[in-house]
């Protein structure tokens, strides 16, 4: 094999190596994304509080900073105009935890008393969920759980 051959051939495992380091590197970064999320809607019966108990899970390889948490009843205004990030400012914070290296366990649990169910409109609710990770990435899933109420 000829010098300049051997040169190109060298080059080129350098490049190739280098972009594989690259997309493994960047393999491991997942935005704050919730998944697994599940919710129970229980209504207030006689003199009980109801509750909405919502869970999600949140990988982030930056670690996650917070989750919070909104439900939106399906014929509201945010279905005409969709739901933001600047919407969830004010939207309530989970409870997370670590349940893994990279992933966060989440849970919202909110009391629905006798005269909140009766001020809800009845019929299919949304709940979303903004994710921020340590490093300021945020993901929002406007449906990350549906339920009902009746």
């Amino acid at each position: 094999m000829s010098r300049r051959i051997a040169l190109s051939v060298a080059a080129g495992v350098v490049v190739l190596g280098g972009a594989g380091a690259f997309v493994f590197a960047h393999a491991g970064e997942r935005t704050p994304a919730p998944a697994y999320s599940t919710v129970r809607y229980t209504a207030p019966h006689g003199d009980r509080d109801g509750s909405l108990v919502f869970v999600t899970h949140v990988p982030a390889s930056s670690g996650g900073k917070g989750v919070k948490v909104l439900a939106w009843p399906q014929d509201s205004s945010f279905a005409e105009r969709g739901l933001t990030a600047q919407d969830m400012a004010a939207a309530e914070p989970a409870v997370c935890k670590p349940s893994r290296q990279d992933t966060l366990r989440c849970t919202y649990t909110a009391q629905i008393t006798g005269a909140d169910a009766e001020a809800s409109p009845r019929g299919v609710w949304h709940v979303a969920v903004l994710a921020t990770a340590q490093d300021g990435a945020t993901t929002l899933d406007t449906e990350a759980a549906d339920f009902t109420v009746r």
